[in-house]
């Protein structure tokens, strides 16, 4: 875990443009439609149970609006399969967008300089300035939650993600977008959880706090 937020396991010298640095769902845009954060989450699990993962070189971050979009993808059981890509819940409230991503890993920070790499971010947010997330990072772009968990895996901002697979899993078999996409049936069966008033009830029940 990154002391600010976010988590990276980074491989320096693999770091190109083009290449994905961070990958951030951010609260902006996902606690009032919890369709997308489901459809983020059985990405994830589509993914994971095909054995992939984040891309190495991705900072990826979690930072719901609310601590009632974790109870809901919890009760629904796809939190863990968010984190198993490194969307860790990481906190609250407004982050990447607002510029507090926290700091990339200092190798990546050196080679786009020593490089004058263009590398992008991805995020669900609605700010995409440039110098704010953070300033190394030229390129960002904004997505909805499901596709920047996608983008986390191929890691590549110029994949076409209609045609070409996001990874390979452990057979080598390539494994594309339209494979981990979440069907409106999918998203629909697990909706009770996130319109589910026992969440908000139990965990702001007490406002003092």
């Amino acid at each position: 875990r990154d002391e600010a937020q976010g988590t990276v396991s980074v491989a320096p010298a693999a770091v190109r443009d083009g290449d994905i640095v961070i990958a951030a769902i951010a609260s902006c845009a996902n606690t009032s439609n919890p369709h997308v954060l489901m459809a983020a989450g059985l990405v994830a699990q589509k993914a994971v149970a095909r054995g992939l993962r984040s891309a190495p070189h991705v900072k990826t971050s979690f930072t719901p609006g609310s601590r009632v979009v974790e109870a809901y993808l919890r009760a629904a059981g796809l939190q863990a399969s968010l984190d198993e890509l490194g969307f860790n819940i990481a906190g609250y409230a407004c982050a990447t967008c607002m510029g507090n991503s926290g700091p990339l890993p200092a190798a990546i920070v050196d080679a786009i300089h020593e490089d004058d790499l263009v590398v992008a971010s991805v995020l669900s947010g609605n700010r995409n300035f440039e110098g704010r997330i953070p300033s190394a990072v030229k390129a960002n772009f904004l997505m909805s939650p499901p596709l920047v968990v996608a983008f986390a895996i191929a890691g590549r901002i110029d994949v076409d993600v209609a045609r070409e697979p996001l990874s390979v899993d452990a057979e080598g078999k390539p494994v594309f977008l339209r494979v981990a996409w979440a069907a409106p049936a999918e998203i629909e069966a697990l909706m009770k959880h996130a319109t589910d008033p026992a969440h908000a009830l139990r965990l702001y029940a007490d406002t003092s706090r």
